[in-house]
């Protein structure tokens, strides 16, 4: 939990458009590498905040169009590709600080 939540404050300071894939990737991956536990909780963190997404996003932005399903599958994507220990650096935008 406390990579993921790293990742997440991190996003959140960044705020740079187009990194978020990038942070989900990071915080799944940094997760991943501490075991099959680490792996585990990332899924179960994952899954249920894109499983609230889904219901808080049309209720809080007043949208119902199948944009939000689309950027989920993505953000899924993304934690997919750093839970199964690929690079995250793959989702990394182009002029994100080195810091991040």
């Amino acid at each position: 939990a406390k990579d993921m939540w790293r990742a997440y404050r991190d996003m959140r300071e960044a705020n740079y458009i187009g990194a978020d894939k990038y942070f989900h990737a990071r915080g799944n991956y940094d997760a991943a590498q501490r075991g099959p536990g680490g792996a585990w909780a990332a899924k179960v963190i994952s899954d249920a905040r894109e499983g609230i997404q889904r219901f808080t996003d049309p209720l809080l932005k007043g949208t119902s169009s199948g944009k939000g399903r689309e950027d989920s599958a993505a953000d899924q994507f993304a934690n997919e590709w750093g839970r199964s220990g690929k690079d995250p650096n793959h989702f990394r935008p182009d002029g994100l600080p080195d810091k991040y």
